[in-house]
């Protein structure tokens, strides 16, 4: 049994309008005609009657083989889906004490990422007594946008959240 989405359009028997404006295969109108006659046009080439327009008036249909108008449809939406990019967000964390080579892995790591054209969210989680120093949480970030600043704008200031300071990145449109 064939199953049909509600938006799929209604097809030769499933018409049941008096009336038709009637479009060929090869686009030229044909006129208004009832959908019998229409429907004889249709069978007499061995191709369908599909109502394209039934908001109009009268509505629109068009003789057409709707099988391969919709492999058409759905390889075309294929095709699409895959020139879309999808931009992931990608987390680094760094921490308030971090040494020189720890953070230098970790801007190649976030340059890395910016060249994809991946989003960038770094994080600082503050334990214990670090919540006292957060202006030191706010300053590593603000050195950790500085290295990027050639690769990556910043769309979100480092800002204190709860017990993590928080920056979003994303990269420039020259480095793509």
């Amino acid at each position: 049994m064939l199953f049909i989405s509600k938006d799929a359009p209604q097809l030769n028997g499933e018409i049941r309008d008096k009336e038709l404006r009637v479009i060929s295969e090869t686009g030229e109108q044909l006129g208004i005609m009832s959908a019998k006659e229409a429907q004889k046009i249709a069978d007499s080439k061995g191709v369908d009657l599909v109502k394209i327009a039934p908001q109009a008036k009268p509505p629109v249909a068009k003789i057409m083989d709707y099988s391969k108008y919709r492999y058409e449809q759905q390889k075309r939406e294929k095709e699409n889906r895959k020139k879309q990019k999808t931009v992931e967000t990608k987390e680094i964390r760094l921490s308030i004490n971090i040494d020189i080579g720890d953070f230098n892995t970790k801007v190649n790591q976030a340059r890395k990422f910016l060249s994809k054209g991946d989003k960038l969210k770094v994080s600082i989680r503050l334990r214990g007594r670090e919540m006292a120093h957060s202006d030191l949480a706010v300053a590593n970030m603000q050195r950790f946008a500085e290295e990027l600043e050639e690769e990556a704008t910043v769309d979100k200031k480092p800002k204190l959240e709860g017990r993590q300071v928080l920056m979003f990145m994303s990269p420039k449109a020259s480095s793509k």
